[in-house]
């Protein structure tokens, strides 16, 4: 079992705190999938086969905010603007982090309507 090791992710969960409100930004400004609801308090979308859960914190050791979701973006100027368009509040617009030799990485982010931390990751080539 020592060749054994962890590399797909099958789901992420991240907090919410009103679940239809969090349900319509997920859906209706990032523009994800909504796969399905489940009462009372889960929703579910597919982000190009990994599901993203949202929900409340079941116990208070689990309310805090998530872990940083980055969203890859063939174009962040384009996706940018269009989130933006859509009421997204951007925290740091693109901006350029590393020439990673055949391409260059940029990042955004922005906070979800639960006040989660999510990015935006572009390889843009040279």
């Amino acid at each position: 079992m020592s060749d054994f090791g962890l590399s797909t992710i099958a789901q992420i969960a991240v907090n919410a705190h009103d679940i239809e409100r969090a349900t319509s930004f997920y859906r209706d400004q990032l523009g994800l999938k909504h796969l399905f609801s489940a009462p009372p308090n889960l929703a579910f979308f597919d982000c190009d086969g990994i599901r993203l859960m949202l929900t409340l914190p079941p116990k208070p050791e689990f309310d805090h905010h998530s872990s940083i979701i980055y969203f890859n973006v063939d174009n962040i100027q384009q996706a940018t603007q269009t989130l933006s368009d859509r009421g997204v509040k951007f925290e740091e617009q693109p901006l350029f982090v590393a020439n990673m030799g055949t391409y260059d990485l940029w990042i955004a982010s922005f906070r979800d309507s639960e006040d989660n931390l999510m990015a935006l990751m572009s390889n843009v080539p040279h």
